[in-house]
């Protein structure tokens, strides 16, 4: 039987669960991007971006909030209208929800590259040859000098080194690595170089692989 994403949520609301305390460290590593953003408008991408419960809520506070240019691509209708809701709510006009397949790279074209680009809930359940194709992605999705967000857990086998063995070959520089909560992990990368052009029309990963 499928997992319920929207359901799935809910373990965030528990402070003291590992997704809450990944929430946390997300959301600490967005306000830090933006922080070291340049100067002017910025877009932001969020990949299976759930209820953007990681986005919404520190563009709503940060003082470059109203900035950020933001589309968050989400499959389950109910998790995109709770996030809808959550930025009209904050007064973010510029945040874009759309109900869509986030592996596909038709949804970003005219948003990237961005600023800041979310791949969070994502590596934990792709293949790994499609979180190494992701990776790939991930250089034409980001702007010169943006930053990558993504999670993954850490439970043996471990990527979470591989991951970011990719991210260098790919020309990202490691911003950071931690694990806030048992098994789980955080990564923060910056590309160095130009960004590749985002071919159209690509699936990036399968969900649920």
């Amino acid at each position: 039987m499928s997992r319920d994403w929207y359901t799935w949520h809910d373990d965030y609301d528990d402070p003291a669960s590992p997704l809450a305390h990944r929430l946390a460290e997300v959301r600490r590593h967005i306000a830090g991007a933006l922080d070291d953003a340049p100067a002017g408008p910025l877009r932001a991408v969020s990949l299976c971006a759930g209820q953007g419960r990681d986005l919404i809520p520190v563009l709503a506070t940060h003082p470059r909030g109203g900035e950020v240019t933001a589309r968050l691509v989400e499959a389950d209708h109910r998790n995109a209208e709770v996030a809808r809701a959550a930025a009209r709510a904050a007064g973010l006009s510029r945040v874009e929800v759309v109900v869509a397949d986030a592996a596909h790279t038709d949804g970003y074209i005219g948003l990237v590259p961005a600023h800041l680009v979310l791949v969070c809930g994502v590596f934990g359940n792709v293949s790994d040859a499609d979180v190494r194709r992701t990776v790939r992605h991930c250089a034409a999705l980001c702007a010169t000098g943006g930053t990558v967000i993504w999670t993954r857990h850490r439970h043996e086998p471990d990527l979470v080194p591989a991951i970011c063995g990719w991210f260098a070959e790919e020309g990202f520089a490691l911003v950071t690595v931690v694990s806030p909560a048992d098994g789980v992990g955080v990564g923060v990368h910056r590309l160095l170089g130009a960004p590749r052009p985002l071919p159209a029309g690509v699936t990036m990963f399968r969900f649920g692989s």
